[in-house]
């Protein structure tokens, strides 16, 4: 392996890193800057890159780590009531959150939900339920992100030292 190879690597494996950490943090578009780095590394790389089944998986998984963030969230919320309000208020919650982590990252959501929802005008029973549901499924989505970057990340690493072992 040369120098501007693992330089590549490496530059990748921070960008990706940024992607896992936008799996977290919103506004970062975590599972597909993971999907998008590896197809610039193996744009830069040629055939030293990753192959094409693997960009092509890690393309769809990106695509189904999105839409199970999504149904998650909204089953979530919808199973215990959830209005918009209740699901704002959870977003706006998981962004103060993040500040006390990791007690606010699960705090932060259902105290917001539970606000959204009075704001709303529900009772504090009907408002703390939908809270819970809400943030029951912002947890759940971010855990599908989590460990869907995660294992991205892995078959891509895995692969690329797999090549470049077996280049030798």
């Amino acid at each position: 392996m040369s120098l501007f190879e693992i330089t590549a690597f490496a530059l990748t494996v921070l960008v990706m890193a940024v992607g896992l950490a936008g799996t977290f943090l919103p506004g970062l578009p975590g599972t597909p800057l993971i999907a998008l780095a590896a197809w610039i590394h193996r744009g830069i790389l040629g055939d030293r890159g990753a192959a094409t089944w693997v960009l092509i998986t890690l393309l769809v998984m990106a695509g189904l780590s999105i839409a199970l963030d999504f149904a998650a969230t909204g089953y979530g919320a919808k199973r215990l009531g959830a209005s918009w309000r209740g699901m704002l208020g959870a977003v706006i919650g998981g962004l103060v959150g993040l500040a006390w982590p990791p007690v606010g990252w699960v705090l932060g959501p259902l105290i917001g939900a539970i606000v959204g929802e009075s704001f709303g005008g529900r009772p504090w029973r009907e408002a703390g339920r939908a809270g819970i549901g809400a943030a029951l499924g912002l947890i759940a989505g971010t855990a599908v992100k989590v460990t869907s970057a995660g294992a991205m990340m892995l078959l891509w690493a895995v692969h690329v030292a797999w090549k470049a072992l077996n280049a030798v």
